[in-house]
């Protein structure tokens, strides 16, 4: 009773909401032993001043093993005081104190979604960690409206990317308060004051992540996508030396190109980030949970001792699992099997690829592609790269045939005259097979490209010309993705040109040539690209082919009997059908079957 009615209704401080989120955090988010970790490593790593315990940038660079060639080192020191200062992060950059690489953990592991299950998605909170905030922004993002908006009234249309387009401006979701942040809020049934009070934190306007700061992340983002939770990222160090070094930035270079064109662009804002990242990498930033896993296993934690003092043989899991790629390719790599991982999980590619065809090795053509590909029942990937054919077309040879059967060009290239080489691909869940009339494929095909700009396209459901394999008599044969089924060559003798579906992919029946169509304002087998909104088109000569099954030793043991089982009755039908050398055992065989004798002659068998 003698406690004064504002003393009893004094609402919590910040600190103390803090403290109360990182406990709830520590106590359901991790396992006690995570836990015990987490406070071992922090105790062993954390510099002191005077009372106060932190981490610094140069602490936690050498404990995750960040490569320094990659100079990520800032970018992620930034990142993680913004995210440290959660649910309060109008106060970032803060100190990276026990209760702030809480914070850090839970977030960069996804292990919050265990208390805030309702918000999966953390995305709005990595491009604000990631962004800079720049007051002449907001002019430029009015003065880019203004243009659009004069823009949209003309008829002409240069390519560009989907911030140059119109409609995009920022929408209300970039303006909102963070669902992630109230969530967070609402779970410890705190006073809305503090829901309201953090609009500069809220606000995305006037906020960019510079290029060059993105594509030091997602050359990172590649090296650390397959990572194991207790996987040492230094065993990845021969990835950033020489060559490898050279193709992990080309490969960064093509994804930073499906968010802007950096020629145009001096960095990424949230309309741009938020409306690539769900269609085109909806898997990008899955590397940080076992990257960030670190934290909560320690060294010195020795789990091969027992309670009598005794040590077990402990196995180390590094020296048994299988390499992340068993086969080598000309088109896929480390890289570009971390790329695929970006959008297709990455559970059915690393350690889960075998080279079931390549057109340098088996030779270009329908018939070793399926001797090589049809008995595998698993999910493919087709791969196929070539160099840009010239503007104006060769009129002889197989070009001249090649372009004949296509109808004129109308769209213009999808990228710049320097950047001639391509590389497009499919992912076909559905085993290969021939097709005579109709197309094979679902919805749950994806086809995409990976160079020189990263695009995908998802199957639609308005038809179902997904995947064609046909050989004569049809009058077009070849390979086709997202293209109405060819037809025979006997109902198609007046029409000479091919159909190409308004998003697809065509490689033809000699394996020389293809084509990959996207006419942004049709819709057909696959959806249109996200990022580009304009029309385009790449005529290119193929270079290389190849088919990798996804899938383990079972897959691998079902085609191989499939194999066999073709071997014997290929053998059983040519000893039939050539003789086995004993003339008269095989005529008692062609007599039962009534092929030769009562009257029949079957033919001279001497």
């Amino acid at each position: 009773m003698g406690q004064s009615l504002s003393e009893v209704a004094r609402p919590p401080s910040k600190e103390e909401i803090t403290a109360e989120l990182a406990e709830k955090f520590a106590r359901k988010c991790f396992e006690p032993l995570e836990l015990y970790s987490f406070k071992d490593n922090f105790k062993s790593l954390a510099d002191h001043q005077q009372d106060v315990r932190y981490l610094k940038e140069d602490t936690i660079a050498r404990f995750l093993e960040l490569p320094d060639i990659l100079a990520v080192s800032p970018i992620i020191f930034h990142m993680l005081t913004y995210i440290g200062a959660f649910p309060f992060l109008q106060d970032a950059p803060v100190i990276l104190g026990f209760e702030q690489m809480i914070m850090v953990v839970a977030i960069m592991t996804e292990r919050y979604t265990k208390i805030l299950s309702s918000v999966s998605d953390r995305r709005k909170l990595l491009f604000k960690s990631l962004a800079v905030y720049d007051r002449k922004l907001s002019e430029i993002e009015k003065h880019q409206s203004d243009a659009r908006t004069s823009a949209s009234h003309s008829n002409s249309h240069a390519p560009g990317f989907a911030i140059d387009e119109a409609g995009d401006d920022l929408d209300d979701e970039a303006i909102d308060d963070d669902e992630l942040v109230l969530a967070a809020l609402d779970s410890l049934d705190v006073n809305d004051a503090f829901k309201t009070g953090d609009l500069h934190s809220a606000t995305t306007h006037g906020a960019m992540i510079p290029a060059d700061n993105f594509r030091k992340l997602i050359m990172l983002l590649l090296l650390i996508s397959p990572l194991d939770p207790q996987e040492s990222l230094s065993a990845y160090a021969n990835r950033v030396t020489g060559t490898e070094l050279e193709e992990l930035r080309a490969t960064a270079e093509n994804i930073l190109s499906a968010f802007i064109n950096v020629e145009r662009s001096p960095g990424i804002t949230y309309a741009q980030f938020s409306h690539t990242i769900p269609s085109n990498f909806p898997f990008l930033f899955n590397g940080f949970n076992p990257l960030f896993e670190h934290f909560l296993f320690s060294k010195n934690l020795d789990l091969s001792k027992r309670k009598d003092g005794s040590v077990s043989k402990a196995v180390d899991p590094a020296l048994v699992l299988p390499p992340l790629l068993q086969d080598s390719g000309q088109i896929m790599n480390l890289n570009v099997l971390s790329q695929l991982s970006f959008f297709i999980n990455g559970n059915e590619l690393f350690r889960r690829l075998r080279l079931l065809y390549s057109g340098s090795e088996a030779g270009f053509s329908m018939g070793s592609f399926e001797t090589k590909v049809f008995n595998w029942r698993a999910p493919t990937i087709l791969l196929v790269s070539g160099s840009r054919l010239p503007d104006t077309p060769s009129s002889s040879g197989s070009e001249g045939m090649f372009n004949d059967s296509l109808p004129p060009k109308r769209f213009p290239n999808g990228s710049t005259p320097d950047r001639d080489r391509l590389v497009f691909g499919a992912l076909v869940r559905q085993p290969w097979r021939h097709t005579h009339r109709e197309c094979f494929g679902g919805e749950d095909m994806i086809l995409f490209q990976l160079a020189p700009n990263h695009d995908v396209f998802p199957a639609s459901s308005l038809n179902r010309e997904y995947v064609a394999f046909a050989k004569p008599p049809t009058a077009h044969p070849g390979i086709t993705i997202g293209c109405p089924h060819p037809k025979t060559a006997q109902s198609s003798r007046h029409e000479s040109l091919r159909h190409l579906g308004p998003v697809s992919l065509v490689i033809d029946s000699g394996f020389e040539y293809g084509v990959f169509t996207h006419d942004y304002s049709s819709g057909g087998a696959f959806n249109t690209s996200t990022s580009r909104k304009y029309n385009f088109q790449e005529r290119f000569q193929v270079e290389e082919i190849e088919v990798w099954g996804c899938g383990g030793d079972e897959e691998a043991r079902i085609q191989r009997e499939r194999w066999e089982w073709e071997a014997r009755e290929a053998e059983a039908r040519r000893r039939v059908n050539l003789g086995t050398g004993d003339i008269a055992a095989d005529r008692a065989l062609l007599e039962m079957a009534g092929l030769i004798g009562a009257n029949r002659s079957g033919g001279s068998m001497a």
